[in-house]
């Protein structure tokens, strides 16, 4: 992988790219409380989709009903054509949940270990780790660029480091779609622009889809190929540049807010 990753212009796929996974009148609640408000959404193979909205808008649990970890009151979930509840080919997705697991220093699992782990969705629980297992946990180190790391234990690592090696176990199944919930969270500024790098790599040379749910506007709307904006329902879909314009963003979040993310 170089070492700059990848140049921060974008490049946007084709409308037509066949659907990697979609929300079709999708409806959630909690103990009567509307969460989810009849939602469409398709995301495209090859898309890099920003999911932004404010704090209760329904951002974890949208992302929880399309991976199939929430029930929808009303409405579907299909993965690459399937509806959630009849999908069996995990290998195909990652996930990096909000606020992954941060370990205690003396955790004694190795980077590569847990990198491993990832593998499970293709081998099985039971089934014992090959050759290719291996070779993949190695590809996904170097693709996020912790292979010098391989043999420090878990718990050593930085905060950065660690959310590196959370999306490591989740590439080790070479997923064509990726998901990750808030995964700046806690991470200094350096260590979040090689992560934008890390995932525009991702985007353009491994032709992986991207899911990316974020407080931070100021970056998404600078990293993304398509951006939603939720507030229980989804207010935008589409171009970046097109939600500054239409206003999109002022339906999301006060005034003052707007302008500071707007001159971010």
């Amino acid at each position: 992988m170089p070492a700059e990753w990848v140049s921060a212009m974008r490049l946007v796929p084709p409308l037509d790219a066949p659907p990697v996974a979609e929300l079709e009148h999708v409806c959630f609640d909690y103990g009567g409380e509307p969460v989810l408000d009849h939602v469409d959404l398709v995301v495209r193979r090859g898309d890099f989709l920003g999911i932004i909205g404010p704090n209760g808008s329904g951002k974890t649990t949208l992302l929880r009903v399309l991976l199939g970890l929430a029930r929808p009151a009303c409405g579907h979930a299909r993965l690459f054509g399937t509806d959630v509840r009849a999908f069996r080919d995990w290998h195909r997705v990652g996930y990096v949940p909000q606020k992954a697991v941060v370990f205690e220093s003396r955790f004694p699992a190795e980077v590569f270990e847990v990198v491993m782990s990832g593998r499970c969705g293709r081998a099985g629980i039971a089934r014992r780790f090959g050759a290719e297992d291996r070779a993949a946990a190695e590809r996904a180190l170097e693709t996020v660029g912790m292979t010098a790391y391989r043999r420090r234990l878990i718990g050593q690592l930085s905060s950065g480091q660690q959310q590196r090696i959370f999306i490591a176990r989740a590439l080790a199944s070479s997923p064509d779609l990726l998901a990750l919930d808030e995964p700046t969270v806690g991470v200094d500024l350096d260590a979040q622009e090689q992560f934008y790098s890390m995932l525009r790599y991702l985007n353009r040379e491994m032709g992986t889809t991207l899911i990316l749910v974020s407080h931070d506007i100021g970056v998404i709307a600078r990293e993304v190929t398509r951006l939603a904006c939720l507030n229980r329902r989804l207010v935008f879909h589409g171009d970046p540049e097109e939600a500054m314009r239409s206003g999109a963003l002022e339906q999301l979040y006060r005034a003052a807010s707007w302008m500071v993310a707007h001159h971010h």
